[in-house]
């Protein structure tokens, strides 16, 4: 990634770029939320190397971003009916591969 500045972090330009371009980024919250750091890559650019860099490195839970209506669409109920968690993330059922695939988080 070039940067453009000295500084640690990257632009929100310059990561939006790195996505754009079919790179992984590591976006971190703030000090206050989580205090952490989430593997981001684009969906349309995801690869089966992707995932795999994502489950073996991130060791955490592979997240796709959906909407409301997607998440309609897909008959994807919510995890809990009553989401008490802190920042209320909400959290659908979890999902694999269409098919093929019974022991958990994979590429396929």
């Amino acid at each position: 990634m070039k940067k453009t500045h000295d500084k640690i972090f990257s632009t929100v330009e310059e990561a939006m770029e790195e996505l754009r371009e079919g790179r992984m980024i590591v976006l971190v919250d703030d000090e206050d939320r989580e205090n952490e750091g989430d593997l981001m890559v684009a969906a349309e650019k995801v690869t089966p190397e992707i995932i795999n860099f994502m489950v073996k490195y991130g060791r955490g839970l592979v997240c796709l971003t959906l909407t409301e209506k997607r998440t309609s669409e897909l008959g994807l109920p919510m995890m809990v009916g009553d989401n008490q968690s802190t920042f209320g993330t909400p959290f659908t059922v979890s999902i694999d591969a269409k098919r093929d695939v019974t022991t958990g988080i994979s590429a396929a």
